[in-house]
């Protein structure tokens, strides 16, 4: 950190500073400060006017352009967990703290400072920051990575942004109290707050000038890494490279970009580096890569306590802001609060469940008891008809075998159910489990309950193809000859007159619930309708990613004997047209913004490997 340009930032940003603010400004003695005075004013970069006063001169001037700040990067990828149900509908860094959002709140104060080439990553809702185009002149940069790895990836995608250039690396959801952006910056920093007692944060060790020597996860009574930071260009120049054979390292893909810099700062990045094949970076040896490389000098910005605030979720933003008390503007927060009768402070303990494929779901306490909440995912308006879910969930209750619904919204698909202490999922490798679910779906389809709706596979396959085909086209290259064959395998099952029962369609081995007192229930019956029951083996088969002995194993266990060659070649026809169908699915579902993976390739394969394993069965029907 250049202590003679902090001398000359200060005077720029405030002529009439005294020494003695100086020294507290720089948190330097008085004697410390008059000696940099002076040796400003010997190397011409100050004069002193008078007592007291002091100008930066022409060649004070010439000397801090080095130090000016030429952006920001704002990272706002992620999708803030911790802070559900309200970042359901509002990334994290858009919430309002004091009817201010606070990624606005920092790049005013970025703009107060001059910086106004400001560039943030986005990632998760997107389309939410667009405003801030027009609003603050403000660049947007996509990271299609942001739902699979952490912040280590979004500083890699940005990394060009930061090559050659002084740059501030803030975190949309930060909040600070007052401006601590300035036009120049006098060396590499990260924020940091003092933290009293046992803490989980990033505690720092740092020597008398500053410098960071050792980061730490976890500790007590320690500074640690909280707000924004500054890379100096310098310091990009030997980061950068590092930070990008990190990014190509297998395992990393979790670490935020500080893991990187802690590996430096604590001498491990060598040998990481080295282990995984690098030699060298940008042309030099790893070993100058080391923590007393000087260029890799990061600073300790230390800030008072009630300066930086980095809401770890919900209930401290609560006890921050007491609008979220009671009245978050949250839809799902007001629906909860409106049926069980309680204000929105009284709503606990609020946790992002895994979100399904489908819908989200949070779970939250309400005096002590547990309930979930479900929300319909993006574009689900278009895939689900919830009155015909509303429907079923009143049809199959005289089998006392769905979960606890306390509350459902037939036209929105909003669902608020009692939450099962001690419950588990199905494990879809126990194949005794397997059984006990297999026979629940029995249940049902020997149970003669009847809905009005049926599911129409062939009506599904054309509707979804045609979502796609309106959303952004289909990427397969051999999607139409597949689909002639998912269409021959619908005219064979037709053909077949196949007996039709209520069905569940959705047989996750998730939607398996076992409870403590050993009982089991079946929920999410979005899908549900009058088909052929065998879709539900098949749909079963699929979800659980089985493969052909798997599979065969199962249609044994549900039918409970060998099966013939008329329902082995049903459950192979729904295995391929529900791997067709839940395809076209995620590709519609990809094109509205939720990407899954490997999914969609798998259920593609499914379709095309099991209307040739039915082929296969045809020739073997025909040789005996």
């Amino acid at each position: 950190m250049n202590r003679q340009a902090l001398i000359c930032r200060n005077i720029l940003e405030h002529p009439q500073i005294t020494q003695r603010e100086l020294s507290q400004a720089m948190d330097i003695s008085l004697g410390t400060a008059n000696r940099l005075i002076k040796e400003c004013s010997e190397q011409g970069f100050i004069e002193v006017l008078a007592e007291g006063q002091y100008q930066v001169t022409p060649k004070g001037e010439e000397f801090m352009e080095q130090y000016r700040v030429d952006g920001a990067v704002i990272i706002a990828a992620g999708f803030g967990s911790r802070f559900v149900p309200l970042t359901f509908e509002t990334p994290k860094g858009l919430l309002e703290v004091f009817g201010e959002r606070m990624i606005e709140r920092q790049i005013r104060q970025l703009h107060q400072a001059g910086i106004k080439d400001i560039t943030i990553v986005v990632g998760y809702l997107k389309e939410k920051f667009e405003y801030l185009i027009d609003k603050y002149n403000i660049k947007l940069l996509y990271n299609k990575e942001y739902a699979a790895k952490n912040t280590l990836a979004t500083i890699y995608h940005a990394r060009k942004l930061l090559e050659n250039r002084n740059m501030y690396v803030l975190a949309s959801d930060n909040w600070m109290r007052e401006n601590m952006y300035h036009a120049y910056e006098c060396g590499s920093w990260y924020s940091s707050v003092f933290k009293e007692g046992d803490t989980s944060e990033w505690c720092l060790s740092f020597n008398k000038k500053g410098r960071i020597f050792h980061v730490e996860i976890g500790g007590r009574d320690s500074w640690v890494m909280y707000g924004p930071a500054f890379f100096r260009r310098e310091w990009s120049e030997y980061f950068l490279p590092v930070l990008e054979a990190y990014y190509s390292i297998p395992g990393t893909e979790q670490f935020h970009w500080e893991n990187v810099y802690m590996d430096l700062a604590n001498g491990t990045a060598q040998k990481r580096l080295l282990e995984s094949g690098f030699s060298e970076l940008n042309g030099l040896p790893v070993k100058q890569f080391g923590p007393d490389q000087e260029n890799l000098a990061l600073f300790i910005n230390r800030q008072d306590a009630t300066q930086v605030y980095e809401f770890e979720n919900l209930e401290e933003l609560r006890g921050f802001d007491s609008k979220y008390q009671n009245h978050s503007d949250n839809e799902a927060m007001e629906l909860v609060s409106r049926i069980l009768q309680v204000s929105e402070s009284e709503i606990q303990n609020i946790q992002c469940l895994k979100s399904g494929m489908t819908n989200k779901s949070f779970l939250f306490s309400v005096s002590g008891k547990r309930y979930i909440c479900r929300i319909p995912g993006p574009g689900t308006e278009q895939l689900i008809n919830r009155r015909q879910e509303a429907a079923v969930y009143e049809t199959v209750k005289t089998l006392d075998i769905t979960e606890h619904v306390i509350y459902f919204n037939g036209e929105n698909g909003y669902k608020i159910s009692e939450y099962y202490e001690g419950a588990r999922t199905s494990n879809p490798s126990d194949w005794q489990d397997v059984s006990r679910c297999m026979k629940l779906l029995k249940k049902v389809h020997q149970s003669k309950l009847r809905v009005e709706h049926r599911f129409d596979i062939r009506e599904r396959i054309e509707f979804y193809e045609g979502l796609c085909k309106i959303n952004g086209g289909i990427p397969f290259e051999d999607y139409s000859q597949v689909k002639e064959r998912m269409v021959e395998l619908i005219n064979g099952l037709n053909s077949m007159k196949r007996p039709e029962t209520l069905a569940h369609i959705d047989s996750v081995a998730d939607n398996f619930l076992f409870l403590a007192d050993g009982g089991i229930r079946l929920i999410d019956w979005e899908y549900s309708g009058m088909c052929d029951p065998l879709i539900d083996v098949a749909m079963c088969a699929i979800y659980s990613y089985y493969d052909d002995p798997q599979t065969d194993r199962l249609i044994e266990i549900y039918l409970e004997r060998q099966p013939d060659i008329s329902e082995k070649t049903a459950v192979y026809s729904y295995v391929a047209l529900g791997g067709f169908l839940w395809s076209l699915w995620a590709v519609y579902k990809s094109h509205v913004g939720e990407e899954f993976g490997e999914y969609t390739l798998i259920m593609y394969r499914y379709a095309k490997h099991y209307y040739r394993r039915i082929r296969l069965l045809d020739v073997s029907s025909c040789t005996k």
